[in-house]
């Protein structure tokens, strides 16, 4: 019987290229199903200021959610770095976690330099938070220049010569088949990953038992709980669009099967950082626990001091 499946997500370039191969991997699977993009113009999509002042990440999460629970989608595909910690999702909703993509950061320089070979004042555009505590800490040198936008638009500032210097996801650019740009892998140490970093996440309604059945050999068991561990750990810290929170989640190499997670949180100029990590079978006990860890070295008075900035 054939299976109707709407996806919503956002018009973007991205956004599409991620709605496509989720659409590749539905019909792979299930010969008998037909998807459909359903586009979503999100607040934040229609936005040019500071992405706070119109919601955070929520205005672009929240849109697309709702399409599902409007009946308009049976699935909201987001990235799962942009879902915000500091609001609830939406009752009679879960999330299924395909396999994880790449989760390290990128430098696109337009001569392309490396990032410890960029001379003082070098213009370097990023808005991330998280971004801009790490390189703050560690090249102070550089001329940090907020940008927004989808890749696309920031590659393009590059190009136009309006900056110097991009950091961007490795994942997006694979998604939009511009990797070649980059002109360096960025080590996890160096910029450690946002929380849900190089991850989809599919979200559907819990009743729609059709639908979970189909997309079951999507999903992924180490992306799953990974993403757990990392969302569990966000929640705890209400962590919000402008929080400096960095934070990678990976399967140990031992018998056990445990999960080990590593985090930090930034003061939004980089001269705070605090650090924890904890290993165990269970990601949701891990991730509280990371968080408590954090607490407990004053997150809470550092994550505040984001919001006031």
């Amino acid at each position: 019987m054939t299976q109707h499946i709407r996806i919503a997500s956002r018009a973007s370039a991205m956004a599409t290229a991620q709605v496509n191969w989720l659409m590749g991997q539905i019909t792979r699977t299930n010969p008998a199903a037909v998807p459909e993009f359903v586009p979503v113009t999100t607040a934040g999509d229609r936005w040019t200021g500071p992405l706070a002042e119109v919601g955070g990440k929520g205005a672009f999460t929240s849109a697309v959610a709702q399409a599902v629970l409007d009946g308009r989608a049976d699935i909201a595909l987001h990235c799962a770095k942009d879902m915000p910690g500091d609001e609830p999702e939406p009752d009679g909703t879960l999330c299924l976690y395909p396999r994880r993509d790449d989760v390290h950061d990128v430098l696109v320089h337009r001569a392309g330099r490396k990032l410890d070979d960029l001379p003082a004042g070098t213009r370097i555009g990023t808005s991330a938070p998280r971004r801009i505590a790490q390189l703050s800490a560690s090249h102070p040198h550089l001329t940090i220049v907020p940008v927004r936008g989808n890749a696309d638009t920031r590659l393009g500032l590059v190009h136009a010569g309006d900056v110097d210097a991009l950091i961007l996801a490795l994942a997006g650019l694979r998604r939009l088949g511009r990797e070649a740009e980059a002109t360096e892998i960025i080590d996890t140490d160096r910029m450690m990953p946002a929380l849900g970093a190089g991850q989809l996440a599919l979200q559907i309604r819990t009743d729609d038992q059709d639908l979970l059945d189909l997309l079951a050999p999507l999903t992924d068991a180490a992306a799953t709980r990974a993403a757990l561990a990392e969302r569990t750990l966000l929640r705890a810290l209400a962590g919000h669009c402008h929080a400096p929170i960095a934070g990678h989640a990976t399967p140990t190499t031992d018998a056990a099967g445990d999960l080990h997670l590593a985090a930090r949180v930034y003061s939004p100029d980089g001269s705070v950082m605090l650090a924890a990590g904890r290993t165990g079978p269970d990601p949701q006990t891990v991730g509280e626990a990371v968080a408590q860890d954090l607490i407990a070295q004053g997150a809470n008075d550092v994550l505040a001091s984001s919001r006031r900035s």
